[in-house]
Order: structure tokens, then C-alpha cells, then sequence
């Protein structure tokens, strides 16, 4: 009996000791705020310039989904893993349900405001600013409209849920490459990456203003291996690795992601009350990438979706548009038969996958900073 219950103690205590700074039972999140941009938007650009067409949804959602996959996202592992509905894209006004978080990212959506129209640059006018006006005012009428009763009560957040709940940040991507577009240097990309930072850190501040509390970021992506950038910004080769990557690329993504940990690090400092994960994204994909065949995947620099070229790429036949080909509508850009095998989708995205297989690594704590689980994500680090 004393075996048993020195057996039994040993398990509670386990429980709630699985890492030295974890000092209580695991997190309940009651919902999801997301900020961010294609890697994470769920519905918001679709809303408002248009679906992302089928094959895009075909693996999971086995239609259109206003996702740029052909399945799942990272957000949505994420929401599964926290045992939450899949959200709902702010922007979209058909079907929704917000009780459990709203979704305010788009595909193309920036940190820094852009200066030009998306039809010009593929940047989406909804930028982080914009993305913290909408929360913003999110949280302030549905809180007023909530209290009508009836559907509203049930399609609406509770006031509690958002201090308790989890904001997610990913984000920049689409700050990097607009370099790339102005034909910029790695070191003149550099440059402006702080005046970046200024901004998401001051987004995250206001966010906390507001009652947050519990903050997830992502840093970015090895861009230097992703199809789009190699076919529309090639180096020499020279510059090329091994594994097909271009190096200055990469490069540039390093430098983000080493400025942003310190961000996240000064905000932890600063903003006392709050609990900050800090998620390193870009090694898990550069080792998907990498090593795709050693993980069961294949071509992981070409695109899934795509049409021709080295990268099955063209930015101007984009995955599932139909296009005129002697008077006939017709898609160019088809999924390839073996969509669960590859790591990425249309040249910018990942596949469902891919973002499975990298969830499977976010999910434990061992590429975060305090490297603790996902459920353990309001734990305040102990400084």
C-alpha cells in the first residue's frame, strides 16, 4: 500500500514538474487570436478579394477553405492540439463563429504598412496596423453586441477569454521579400529590418494594453529555400548550398530571427505580466527541408502545385487559376499526385504535411524559447 501510494505521488508530482520553470498544471486556453500573414491566414484574403481556388482545401477540407495549402496550417494544429474550433478569418462574414478567437491575418500582409495596392506588389493592405485596428475594435463591439443575447452570446467571446487567451504572431515574411522585390542588398535589407521590429514590438504592446497576456511568436522562414524566391530573385551559383538553398537569402531570414529573439526577449523584460514563447520555426523547416527524404518526403524545392520551371513555379500561373488557352478556361496549375509526400504546396506554402510534420516539433517545447509545450504556453519565465 505504501509502494502504491509513493507511486501514485510520484505521478502528480510529475504532472506538474515536467520542466524546471513549470510551476503549475497545464494552460487553459479558451481561445485563439491570430496575427499574421499567408502562413496563417485562414479566410481573411479570401473574404475580400476572392477564394483561393480548389486544389487549394482539397486533402482536409476537400474544398476551398481560404487557406494557401491544400489542408491544414500550423494555426490549425495549433487550435487542435488546444481543442478549439479551427478560426474563423475576422474578415469573413459568412458562417463565422468567434466565440473561441478570431483570425486577423491575410495572405500578403506585411508588419510595416505597404505604399503600394496588392494588385501592384501581391501586398495585402492589411498590414499589422490594420490587423490591431480590427482587434481592437473586435473587442470592443463584440462585447457591446454580446450582450443582446441570443446567438450573439453564443457567436461572441466572453470578456475572461481574452486576457486568458493565446495571441499568435506570424509575421515578416512578407517584409523581407519586399526588398527582394526593389531588387534591394542583403545588407540594404538589413537596414530597415529594426524599423520592422519597432513595429511588431509595439503591435504586441498594444495588444497587452488591451489584456493580453499570453503571446506565441514565430520567427521566420529559411526564405533562401523556398521555390518562389529561388525562381524570382536567383543568385549565382555560387551561392547556392548544398541542399539547393541560396545563401543570402537564408542569410537575411537568420538576421530577422536573431533581432526578433531579442525583441521578444526585451518585451518579456518589459512587459512583466505576460507569458512569451518564442518559437524557432525556421530550424524546424530548414530541417524538413534538408533532410525531406530522410522524413519520408520528397522534392522539398519544388512546388506541389505549380506549373514549369526547375521549382514547377510561374508567378504568373498561379496554383488552381483558371486561365484562356485558345478560348477555353482552363488550369495550368494542377496538384501533383503525391501532395503527401511534399513539403511545399505552390512555391510559398507548405503542404498539410509539412505543417503537420513541423506542428509535431513546435508542439513539444524543444524549438521554443522557455522550451516548454505548447499547453504549458502561459507559463511566465522565471528571469
Amino acid at each position: 500500500m505504501q509502494t502504491q501510494l509513493y507511486l501514485i505521488t510520484v505521478v502528480v508530482l510529475a504532472s506538474f514538474l515536467v520542466h524546471p520553470r513549470v510551476c503549475s498544471p497545464t494552460c487553459s486556453f479558451p481561445a485563439i487570436f491570430n496575427f499574421g500573414d499567408s502562413n496563417s491566414d485562414t479566410g481573411g484574403l479570401s473574404a475580400a478579394f476572392g477564394q483561393a481556388p480548389y486544389p487549394n482545401g482539397e486533402t482536409f477540407f476537400h474544398t476551398p477553405s481560404g487557406r494557401f495549402s491544400d489542408g491544414r496550417l500550423i494555426v490549425d494544429f495549433i487550435a487542435e492540439e488546444l481543442r478549439l474550433p479551427y478560426l474563423n478569418a475576422f474578415l469573413d462574414s459568412i458562417g463565422s463563429n468567434f466565440s473561441h478567437g478570431a483570425n486577423f491575418a491575410t495572405a500578403g500582409s506585411t508588419v510595416r504598412p505597404p505604399n503600394t495596392t496588392i494588385s501592384q506588389s501581391g501586398a495585402s493592405p492589411i498590414s499589422l496596423d490594420v490587423q490591431l485596428v480590427q482587434f481592437s475594435d473586435f473587442l470592443t463591439r463584440s462585447q457591446l453586441i454580446r450582450t443582446r443575447g441570443g446567438v450573439f452570446e453564443y457567436l461572441l467571446p466572453r470578456k475572461d477569454y481574452f486576457s486568458q487567451a493565446l495571441y499568435t504572431f506570424d509575421i515578416g515574411q512578407n517584409d523581407l521579400t519586399t526588398g527582394l522585390k526593389l531588387n534591394m542588398t542583403t545588407d540594404q535589407i538589413k537596414a530597415y529590418i529594426p524599423d520592422v521590429l519597432d513595429q511588431l514590438s509595439n503591435a504586441i504592446r498594444k495588444v497587452y494594453k488591451n489584456g493580453g497576456r499570453r503571446f506565441w511568436i514565430h520567427n521566420t522562414a529559411p526564405i533562401g529555400c523556398l521555390p518562389y524566391v529561388l525562381d524570382r530573385w536567383p543568385v549565382p551559383a555560387s551561392q547556392i548550398d548544398k541542399h539547393g538553398c541560396a545563401v543570402p537569402r537564408n542569410e537575411i531570414a537568420r538576421y530577422y530571427n536573431s533581432e526578433l529573439e531579442k525583441r521578444v526577449v526585451g518585451l518579456r523584460k518589459e512587459l512583466s505580466k505576460a507569458a512569451f514563447t518564442y518559437v524557432d520555426v525556421y530550424s524546424i523547416k530548414l530541417t524538413l527541408i534538408t533532410q525531406a527524404e530522410k522524413l519520408g518526403f520528397k522534392s522539398p524545392l519544388v512546388a506541389c502545385c505549380g506549373h514549369g520551371g526547375k521549382y514547377n513555379f510561374d508567378k504568373l500561373i498561379k496554383c488552381g487559376v483558371k486561365y484562356m488557352v485558345n478560348g477555353k478556361e482552363t488550369v495550368l496549375a494542377k496538384s501533383c499526385d503525391d501532395v503527401s509526400l511534399r513539403v511545399n504546396w505552390d512555391g510559398v506554402h507548405f503542404t498539410e504535411a509539412a505543417n503537420r510534420w513541423i506542428f509535431q516539433q513546435i508542439n513539444g517545447g524543444a524549438f521554443s524559447d522557455p522550451p516548454l509545450p505548447l499547453k504549458f504556453a502561459c507559463t511566465r519565465s522565471v528571469m
